[in-house]
């Protein structure tokens, strides 16, 4: 009983987004927007256990004097400070309706101060690995390969003033030569083709499971049954 209900309101709820998505009049339309302030309450929760699973690892890793444990007590202060200023709204208008994001509060400056600079550090370390990557993958050892880096190439250079200066002195009947027309095309066309079956793909996939947790045949989320 303790799984067969889980699975009874799964299916019961499943059913009942779907008909409303194809019939979005009362009271399928009501039923979505309810289920819609559930989920909501539900996602409440979850960062809730997110944010408890977060210190009981940093704590156990400074019980345990891990030695990172220093990296694990600015993640916990961290974690406290910036939640404690976007609860109580410090500088900004107190109430569940003030403006935590507002210019002057406490909340807009650490993410300005702390958050936007590590971001773009983290994003600045991944563009060696992406460089890694590329390199690897754009070896042109195959024919498809070879498609690759000729495609990566074109593109690289249309967004840079060489591109147009390259192929800027081409006449107007071979316009379609110019390599900023060229990346444009590439991107317009043969990636946007790509970027649509991978799309459809995953579209199906999404279908494929969530037929699958509607109907009980997959069970993942109910965990293991001792």
């Amino acid at each position: 009983m303790r799984r067969e209900i889980p699975l009874f309101i799964t299916f019961i709820i499943g059913t009942a987004l779907i008909i409303a998505l194809f019939i979005p009049r009362d009271p399928f339309r009501e039923f979505d927007h309810q289920f819609s302030v559930w989920f909501d309450i539900i996602a409440v929760f979850a960062f809730i256990l997110g944010g408890g699973n977060l210190l009981r690892i940093h704590i156990d890793r400074m019980t345990r004097k891990h030695k990172d444990s220093f990296f694990s007590l600015v993640t916990i202060v961290a974690f406290l400070g910036t939640l404690l200023v976007g609860l109580f709204k410090f500088g900004g208008d107190p109430g569940l309706k003030g403006n935590y994001i507002a210019d002057g509060t406490w909340f807009k400056f650490i993410y300005d101060a702390f958050f936007v600079p590590l971001g773009a550090t983290m994003f600045s370390l991944l563009a060696f690995f992406v460089a890694s990557a590329s390199y690897r993958a754009f070896r042109a050892k195959t024919r498809e390969a070879t498609i690759l880096l000729t495609a990566a190439f074109i593109i690289l250079i249309g967004r840079t003033p060489a591109g147009d200066f390259l192929t800027g002195w081409l006449p107007e009947k071979l316009q379609f030569l110019h390599i900023p027309n060229l990346s444009n095309w590439i991107l317009s066309v043969p990636n946007l083709a790509g970027q649509r079956a991978i799309m459809i793909g995953i579209a199906l996939g999404i279908i494929a499971t969530s037929l699958k947790l509607i109907l009980g045949i997959e069970r993942g989320y109910l965990g293991q049954e001792k």
